[in-house]
């Protein structure tokens, strides 16, 4: 362990051992902290990063929970090795979900529990959803007995330098790159109320507050929102934000657009004041203390219906896509042209080609930041599925095997997302073989026509069967939505292997991003963001395809071409040509050569 994880292991130690004195003054047997804010975040505030504090793991999904005498975290398959190595010198033991003998929360507190007569486990009712407290309350039930507090933050307590939520000034987005007025979103979110029989709703996922009112801000990092709710009724809107927040510009913009404001910590009254007789509230995205503020004379519990709004772009808002990822296609190919030659010189790092990756990006008009912290992972870290460097693990980029590169941008007019795995140099006939199958995964997904309103689901073995048929697999999903200068990561729609209903329909952006990662040897990835597009109509109904948004070559030095089929072939070839004949008029006369190369045809 170096002289730094030891530090990091002391002052993990400690926060536990402050944290056992407030439970055994509290009365409390165990604590549970999430990974989310109190608008159920991927990504949170530095405040709400509790269980970051708590047990030293970085990652935007796990749980932490700590008993008096023992402390154990769940985290997903992305963050196997990056959670062993954080963790490491801690009491922290790794749960690895979905794995074979990983018990559950509840069945290891009932287990670690089973000695104290009337444990009482407790949690933030503010940041954990409605959902998730429920389901946890009946399963400790299960459990001998336990009970659940839920109204009680030991962070108050013990986190001494804890930040404040933060108070960055709101911007508005210019209806030339948002598309509709705010008044014809509400209008559609009324609508959609009224077929769920809804009077109002409560919003409290952050993009969909920035998105409904056309407002962005920089309150979570590479995330454009701003910590907020927005309370609908059949009559009014009003918005939860601290005023500091809001310069006169935006005041006199909300009022015009008939939106009432209210300090950010006035919420719980304004719930408690709502006149309407009922109000729609999303078990998955509403905070438990939250939805306790309620007495209306009906709470419908649906899921928001804004996130499938949102999810599909409006005409604006996919021209915005295409001119974003044309601006970081370029952006990509000045990388790419740099890359190789300035490997084989030497000195470069993880750290620094990310680095020199942003920057070209930042040449690009109307770039506003990263869209996520880049992974560059080279050689074995590549396996890492969500590593980011650090200072101690900043490995030396060298010319030969893979360097996984997964990164994307956030522009005022879009989003994007991309994975390109780059051959270095010389490669071994299973790096080689792996990247083909990962390619042909990538392919059968584009090519892929489907029906208007199939999910996800229902596509995701397109991505892996080829895979599957060698053994192989990853347990990330396949795709997920990207916003419109929103949140990297957009719902409702998904492709992956576990079932999730929501339909796949024109106008929706998703990615395709397959991979294989065998560990401690090395990964591969490719990723593109497709835009839905109709394909035809027939007797048996109106058919959907996929339209590459992503406009950047893939690799085709480690591709091992008789392993493809020669559709997969002839996909490549043509986009090939389309990104060469896209971005060609962008480049000087050296990229443009170099672009023809890296796009010929195979």
């Amino acid at each position: 362990m170096s002289v730094l994880q030891n530090k990091c292991a002391m002052n993990i130690q400690q926060r536990l051992s402050d944290l056992r004195e407030v439970m055994e003054r509290e009365r409390l047997d165990a604590f549970i902290f999430p990974s989310t804010d109190p608008h159920n975040s991927e990504y949170v505030p530095e405040r709400w990063k509790g269980r970051e504090w708590i047990s030293g793991f970085n990652g935007s999904a796990g749980t932490a929970v700590v008993t008096k005498t023992s402390a154990a975290l769940w985290t997903d398959s992305r963050y196997f090795l990056a959670a062993a190595a954080q963790l490491d010198g801690t009491e922290f033991q790794l749960m690895k979900l979905k794995m074979p003998g990983t018990p559950s929360i509840a069945d290891w507190l009932g287990k670690e529990l089973r000695e104290c007569n009337g444990a009482e486990v407790g949690l933030d009712g503010m940041v954990n959803a409605v959902e998730d407290v429920e389901a946890l309350i009946s399963d400790l039930r299960r459990q001998g007995g336990i009970t659940v507090r839920t109204n009680f933050d030991p962070l108050e307590w013990i986190w001494q330098d804890r930040p404040n939520i933060p108070d960055d000034k709101v911007t508005i987005q210019p209806l030339a790159y948002a598309g509709e007025t705010v008044g014809a979103k509400i209008t559609r979110i009324r609508k959609a109320l009224r077929s769920l029989h809804a009077d109002g709703m409560l919003v409290s996922a952050l993009d969909d507050v920035a998105w409904i009112l056309n407002l962005r801000g920089t309150d979570v990092h590479c995330n454009p929102v701003f910590v907020a709710y927005l309370l609908i009724s059949s009559q009014e809107v009003t918005l939860f934000c601290n005023p500091e927040k809001l310069t006169p510009e935006v005041s006199d913009y909300l009022k015009n657009e008939g939106v009432k404001t209210a300090r950010y910590d006035a919420i719980k009254q304004g719930l408690a004041d709502y006149f309407e007789y009922n109000m729609l509230l999303d078990p998955e995205e509403t905070s438990y203390t939250l939805y306790k503020q309620v007495h209306t004379q009906e709470i419908v519990r649906h899921r928001s219906p804004v996130p499938a709004l949102k999810a599909v772009k409006n005409e604006t808002e996919i021209r915005g896509m295409k001119n974003a990822m044309l601006k970081d296609g370029i952006a990509m190919v000045k990388f790419l042209k740099w890359l190789k030659p300035a490997v084989e010189v030497g000195g470069q790092t993880e750290m620094s080609v990310g680095r020199k990756l942003t920057a070209l990006r930042a040449e690009q008009p109307l770039f506003r930041d990263i869209s996520f912290d880049t992974i560059a992972g080279y050689g074995a870290h590549g396996a890492i599925v969500h590593y980011e460097a650090t200072p101690e693990t900043d490995a030396v980029v060298e010319p030969r095997g893979f360097l996984l590169l997964d990164s994307g941008a956030q522009y005022q007019d879009g989003t994007t997302d991309i994975t390109r795995t780059i051959a270095l140099g010389d490669l071994t006939e299973e790096e080689k073989h792996i990247y083909t199958l990962v390619l042909k995964g990538h392919i059968q997904l584009e090519l892929c026509k489907f029906p208007h309103g199939a999910s996800g689901t229902q596509l995701d073995v397109l991505a892996r069967q080829a895979m599957w048929r060698e053994g192989l697999n990853y347990l990330h999903g396949t795709g997920h939505g990207v916003g419109a200068y929103l949140n990297v990561h957009e719902g409702p729609h998904q492709i992956r292997m576990e079932y999730v209903p929501a339909p796949l329909v024109a106008g929706m952006t998703v990615t395709d991003e397959p991979g294989v990662y065998l560990s401690e040897r090395f990964g591969v990835r490719i990723e593109n963001t497709l835009l839905i597009t109709p394909y035809k109509e027939t007797e048996f109904g109106k058919f959907l395809q996929f339209e590459s948004l992503t406009l950047c070559p893939i690799d085709t030095t480690p591709i091992i071409r008789e392993e493809l089929l020669q559709e997969e072939i002839d996909w490549l070839n043509a986009y090939h040509e389309r990104v060469f004949n896209e971005l060609a008029l962008y480049l000087d006369d050296e990229e443009k050569e170099w672009l023809r190369e890296h796009t010929k045809s195979i």
